[in-house]
């Protein structure tokens, strides 16, 4: 791999900043991902191409406009960078995968494995997050509290 491991999980925190944050760089992904990037976070379908990833993000950031993303930890190993992270907004955007706006704050856990490929570039992904817990906070699955508290 072309990069060491410091280089490897900052450029996994910046990508998931510059994805998942309000006004994060998603332009600044064409250095660090790999055009071929196939992520998979269920119970989406798999990610196809760095463009559907910036799609995929666009779908967040509109359904969610002060949608922000921390890094809570980084773990690299081989080829493979591990990120724990956590995100919230309030959604206040209509969008096909989350519906009319509710208006409702929502924060969600997450784990990311990223891998690397021999130029140094972010590959494929594989994200595990709560999104029961996120559909449960914006009022649209069962066993619904409301919205979390802010």
């Amino acid at each position: 791999m072309g990069v060491s491991a410091e280089e490897s999980k900052d450029i996994v925190r910046r990508g998931m900043e510059a994805l998942f944050t309000r006004d994060g760089d998603l332009d600044s992904l064409d250095e660090t991902y790999s055009q071929d990037y196939v992520g998979h976070a269920p119970p989406f379908p798999d990610i196809v191409g760095l463009e559907a990833a910036k799609g995929f993000a666009m779908g967040y950031r509109q359904a969610f406009p002060d949608l922000k993303t921390t890094t809570e930890d980084l773990i690299a190993e081989g080829d493979k960078v591990v990120v724990r992270w956590t995100t919230s907004g309030t959604h206040e955007g209509e969008t096909e995968a989350f519906g009319p706006a509710t208006g409702n704050w929502m924060e969600i856990t997450g784990i990311t494995i990223q891998r690397f490929d021999d130029e140094g570039k972010i590959a494929e992904g594989w994200t595990l997050a709560d999104t029961l817990g996120q559909m449960q906070q914006l009022g649209m699955a069962p066993g619904a509290e409301g919205p979390a508290e802010n």
